[in-house]
């Protein structure tokens, strides 16, 4: 099975037991073996949640997608009756991966979705629909915009919606804003949004763009995993972090970075992960989540060269990160048609934390010139 990012054959749901390799605790599964939700499908890596379990009347995974058209895709998968169900729930959008849909599910069970376009015309707006009925996915509301954005013509993109119920439910929702910066708004209501506001910028220079994972424990925390741009731009791209909690940003230790009225936070006082000034070696943010100790963990990979990404898990002890390499990714995927060039030779296969237990990642990495995903786990 291959973990595709830009051009994807088929879209699988993975199950937490998959092993491979012999990583895991029994044989490899093939990819066949796993409920098929799509054979044309496609999203990015920075726009999520991507896929959701929800655990109501039914215990369901809703998932989201853009087809070869530019649709807007979601879909449910029972797990218990194994019933499918699909939507398009915008018809030929935006043949973009950066369009997949974003999904929400509240607690009563219904669905929220977030979507918008990208590069094709970066007047678009952030759109949103919810679903009429709890855990259905086949009648949706209205379209609705958010109609707020951070200035410049750089449009939005990259939907992360984050629901804090110490918060009385307020939702927020960040994205890659018009002026390249991570921004975000909210709302109480989901029809009324407050003005769009900038995140994170550079205290050094005002057009590098950082590239942002979000987790969140649903309550009252938020966590952000970050790079000071795009490692096609920055030679020694770095990885920092911050934790968000009423009203306040801190290090992982504590240490206030600024608060919700010191807005934007120069990312260069948020926690430094990993610096790529010391090694001369770029790195790419994959994912970020939280363990059973409240302590975060990310995943990312390391760029030597183009031809050789290495997979970092790095984790806070509640004194120090720790960062070890996993393993060697090969280089970019997909590779790139003979007699083309390769517009982005730092993606690669793919890494995620499980995040009910991030001692547990999933990743792609070329086995016998074949990508493959692969379950791996630490000890300790």
């Amino acid at each position: 099975m291959r973990l595709l990012k830009r051009t994807v054959v088929s879209l699988l749901l993975v199950s937490l037991t998959l092993t491979c390799c012999g990583r895991g605790s029994g044989p490899p599964r093939p990819a066949e073996e796993y409920p098929l939700l799509t054979t044309s499908g496609a999203w990015c890596w920075f726009g999520d949640p991507r896929g959701v379990r929800f655990k109501g009347e039914h215990d369901r995974v809703y998932a989201g997608w853009v087809d070869v058209g530019g649709s807007i895709m979601v879909s449910s998968l029972d797990l218990e009756s194994g019933e499918r169900a699909w939507q398009v729930v915008e018809p030929a959008f935006n043949r973009d991966d950066h369009a997949n849909p974003s999904l929400l599910i509240l607690p009563d069970g219904t669905v929220v979705v977030f979507y918008t376009s990208h590069g094709s015309d970066v007047s678009e707006a952030m759109y949103y629909r919810r679903t009429r009925r709890p855990e259905d996915v086949t009648a949706w509301d209205e379209r609705r915009e958010v109609g707020t954005n951070t200035e410049g013509q750089r449009g939005c993109t990259y939907p992360n919606p984050v629901r804090l119920s110490a918060e009385e439910g307020r939702i927020y929702l960040f994205w890659r804003g018009g002026n390249f910066k991570p921004s975000f708004s909210f709302t109480d209501d989901l029809v009324t949004w407050s003005p769009a506001r900038t995140l994170i910028q550079s205290d050094e220079n005002t057009f590098v763009r950082p590239y942002v994972k979000i987790a969140s424990n649903g309550e009252d925390e938020i966590h952000f995993a970050f790079t000071d741009g795009h490692p096609r731009n920055e030679p020694e791209n770095g990885i920092y972090y911050m934790r968000y909690r009423d009203g306040e940003f801190t290090q992982a230790d504590g240490t206030l970075i600024g608060s919700m009225e010191d807005l934007p936070l120069v990312h260069e006082r948020a926690d430094l992960v990993y610096d790529g000034s010391l090694t001369g070696v770029r790195a790419w943010i994959w994912d970020v989540a939280v363990d059973q100790q409240g302590y975060p963990v990310i995943v990312y990979s390391r760029l030597p060269e183009e031809s050789d990404h290495r997979y970092h898990y790095a984790r806070w002890t509640g004194q120090e990160w720790l960062d070890t390499e996993i393993t060697a990714a090969g280089g970019w995927f997909p590779q790139t048609p003979e007699g083309r060039n390769e517009p982005e030779p730092h993606y690669s296969g793919g890494i995620v934390l499980d995040h009910g237990d991030p001692s547990v990642v999933y990743l792609s990495r070329p086995v016998d010139g074949t990508f493959e995903i692969e379950r791996w786990r630490t000890g300790n």
